[in-house]
């Protein structure tokens, strides 16, 4: 008598290994795996859970809009759920600590009240999902979300349209981490997605516009307002930049003309490169002590007064980000 052996999941995983579990409805594919099988029906959440226990994958499980809410999906080695598709599924409440979702599709899911804390969700779909009060705490959303990387490739390819659209979703995606983020307390954080939201705005605009060019320069002196340091760091290139053309050019001192002298040596020039740098960082922070200044009718002070006047704004822009970091905590 022979017996008939039930045919299992054809599904493979990324390490090659196939899906043990049998084969459910039409096709080649379990229950978990099959895209036409109904996730919706009750009891959902305690299977996946038992499912969870075993220490099997769940890599590609098909869950649209399952009823997971407070589902409870924890491990220590993390639980496996790359490229699962979330689709408008309720996981509230849920526990999905250290869980794997990189390349999941969490579209329009409720992760509200969730538990992410540790989960990886590098190159996951979250448009439109709703993280009202999710813990977030070392998430890892990777450098750029999803839709970001497909509007670059978008671009790559000559497709424009399709890019400006990845754009608007990326986005849309970035304003509600930093809502998710600021909501929380996490604003180092909420910061990070602030920049990125802004990035993705001003990919939308033309590419040779006024408010496109602004936004870069904005971007580079200060990170949308998050990175005072970036306003230190290009204060302090102002400031020797602006002191090698003085040394170049020569400025007036007490005792006679300050600048590159051929035959000065090393200790000489050094000297006064260093005198020019002072009187840099005088023009630079407005003070003007009148000790050194631009020959009469030399293109120094043409420098000295963009140098005046650029760092007047620097210092008022580090004035302003400083104190919106502070504020924020």
């Amino acid at each position: 008598m022979t017996t008939t052996e039930t045919p299992t999941c054809s599904y493979l995983r990324q390490d090659g290994t196939r899906c043990p579990a049998p084969v459910e409805g039409d096709g080649n594919l379990c229950f978990w795996h099959h895209p036409k099988v109904s996730k919706e029906q009750p009891g959902i959440r305690e299977r996946l859970q038992e499912w969870a226990a075993t220490g099997e994958s769940m890599e590609g499980f098909v869950l649209r809009f399952a009823n997971l809410e407070g589902v409870r999906l924890n491990s220590a080695r993390g639980i496996d759920l790359r490229n699962a598709t979330l689709f408008k599924a309720r996981l509230p409440g849920a526990s999905l600590w250290n869980v794997d979702l990189r390349g999941a599709d969490l579209m329009k899911a409720d992760l509200s009240g969730a538990n992410l804390n540790e989960a990886r969700l590098v190159g996951a779909n979250i448009l439109g999902a709703i993280l009202d009060g999710t813990k977030l705490e070392r998430t890892d959303w990777g450098d750029r979300v999803l839709q970001e990387h497909r509007a670059i490739e978008a671009e790559h390819a000559g497709d424009h349209d399709k890019a400006r659209e990845n754009y608007i979703e990326a986005e849309e995606i970035y304003r509600a981490l930093r809502r998710a983020y600021d909501g929380v307390g996490r604003f180092v954080e909420a910061g990070t997605y602030f920049q990125g939201e802004m990035r993705m705005r001003r990919k939308l605009m033309p590419r040779w516009s006024v408010g496109r060019i602004w936004s870069k320069l904005v971007d580079i002196f200060c990170g949308y307002g998050e990175e005072p340091q970036r306003v230190i760091g290009f204060s302090l290139f102002v400031v020797f930049a602006c002191a090698v053309a003085y040394f170049l050019m020569g400025v007036k001192g007490p005792e006679g003309q300050i600048g590159y002298t051929p035959g000065a040596g090393i200790p000489g020039n050094l000297l006064d490169y260093l005198n020019c740098v002072y009187y840099s960082v005088i023009t630079f922070t407005t003070c003007g002590y009148g000790d050194i200044h631009p020959n009469p009718d030399s293109a120094t002070r043409l420098v000295a007064s963009a140098e005046a006047f650029t760092g007047a704004f620097m210092i008022a822009l580090f004035v302003a980000v400083f104190g919106k970091k502070m504020t924020r905590g």
